[in-house]
């Protein structure tokens, strides 16, 4: 069996400093391959050093929504970095209305510059969205983004029709294995197959039982047994269809048998 957590920060407090035991743990738990995610300009040289010197690790470029103080990366700038053979994706980008209030010209320009360099480098989208999913999938078919995932999934069933109707990949985290996620666990069961992926978010959001401790990227493992048990499949069928789901759209992540 083989599972890949799609979306995890492996350069935060509690995990860089591990490395070789978050490592350990993955392979004891079948999670073979991880997507360091860039949320700034400090965290992206991280997690691609990380990602450099580790041959199943790969990175994304891009800036988070949530703070309008932070440096930006000019889509120019995104485009470039996407050259790098361990860049696979651009994000996390996207809206969150939770934490930002007021104006927020300034993100929906961050948002959009995340979509045009997407679109011109040929790498997916990764999306956050938070308290804004209308405005999420406003802009994303306005921009006509060509590919990508909504991370960390905490909507309904129509969002994820929305999201799914543009192409969109759906990627659950542990707050799916959460008592007070019915709407999620609903998605959970109604996204197609082949549109499905599994992640940590760590070091946040750890699944059902670990739940209050910090997350890692072994843990992937409970939240794909518990979206197996929602969809009535074997853990092992979850693990290989969000991989090859994880592999056609991260298409620049080599397939295990062809990583050195």
């Amino acid at each position: 069996m083989q599972l890949i957590d799609s979306h995890c920060h492996l350069n935060f407090d509690g995990l860089h400093n591990r490395l070789p035991e978050v490592f350990a743990n993955m392979a004891a738990n079948d999670v073979k391959q991880a997507l360091a995610i860039s949320v700034s300009r400090k965290s992206f040289a991280e997690v691609l050093a990380i990602a450099e010197a580790h041959s199943h690790i790969f990175a994304t470029v891009g800036i988070h929504p949530d703070d309008p103080e932070t440096e930006e990366f000019s889509t120019e700038e995104l485009v470039q970095h996407a050259q790098h053979p361990k860049v696979v994706g651009i994000g996390e980008t996207g809206l969150d209305y939770y934490w930002c209030k007021g104006d927020l010209a300034w993100q929906h320009k961050r948002f959009a510059d995340h979509i045009a360099a997407a679109n011109q480098s040929g790498l997916p989208l990764v999306v956050h969205t938070r308290e804004a999913a209308a405005d999420t999938v406003r802009m994303l078919k306005e921009h006509r983004a060509h590919a990508g995932v909504i991370h960390c999934f905490t909507e309904n069933t129509d969002t994820a029709k929305a999201a799914l109707d543009l192409g969109f990949y759906i990627s659950f985290s542990g707050i799916v294995t959460f008592k007070n996620a019915a709407d999620i666990q609903a998605a959970a069961k109604y996204v197609p197959a082949d549109r499905i992926l599994v992640e940590t978010d760590a070091p946040f959001l750890a699944p059902v039982p670990k739940r209050g401790k910090p997350n890692e990227p072994a843990y992937v493992r409970h939240t794909a047994e518990f979206v197996a048990q929602l969809r009535g499949v074997a853990v092992e069928e979850i693990a290989a269809v969000t991989t090859e789901n994880f592999y056609r759209l991260f298409n620049k992540v080599p397939r295990l048998q062809e990583a050195v």
